[in-house]
């Protein structure tokens, strides 16, 4: 992280009915990926996939004036119990439809058309920042590094969202 940059809380929750804390590849990949880019660790949570328990934990992180970005990963695709999407973006202020648009031109490299069953998506809730990935470690890395890495480092140029996280600081993380 450079001398500009800010360091920011970020909440990871895993969208999975099977996975624990010692099957949660991706998010244990998202924890060691921010930490490493200079961010802090606001909460870690594993939610089931149902609509009102992903709306009850991402909204009262959302109300949490620690918490700047949100990270989930899980619940994209079309899968019966898939309803990240649902549940999510009508919590949003504003939709950040670049990044479901670049995230599958960058998956469509790796994975070809199967891309097209991604419906990850992002937006801004009360100055909160939200990613929703798919659930593999592989999408994940694909998202952190392609896409939201350089956008949560201010100094990344000629944009980035830090700016528009005004509730940004560099306190310390809770859990």
């Amino acid at each position: 992280m450079s001398d500009h940059s800010v360091a920011l809380n970020i909440a990871v929750l895993t969208v999975s009915d099977t996975r624990d804390e010692q099957t949660d590849t991706s998010g244990q990949y998202l924890v060691s990926a921010l930490e490493e880019a200079g961010h802090q660790l606001a909460a870690k949570a594993i939610c089931k996939d149902d609509i009102y328990q992903l709306r009850a934990v991402v909204s009262a992180w959302i109300a949490d004036s620690n918490v700047q970005v949100i990270l989930l990963t899980g619940g994209t695709g079309f899968s019966g119990r898939d309803s990240t999407p649902e549940a999510i973006s009508v919590l949003f202020d504003k939709h950040v439809e670049g990044f479901g648009e670049l995230f599958r031109y960058l998956s469509f490299k790796e994975i070809g058309t199967s891309t097209v069953q991604s419906r990850a998506l992002a937006g801004i809730a009360n100055q909160t920042l939200i990613f929703c990935m798919p659930g593999s470690t592989g999408a994940c890395k694909t998202a952190w590094n392609g896409i939201i890495k350089e956008q949560l480092d201010a100094a990344h140029r000629p944009c980035n969202f830090v700016g528009h996280l005004t509730r940004a600081t560099t306190g310390g993380a809770h859990s």
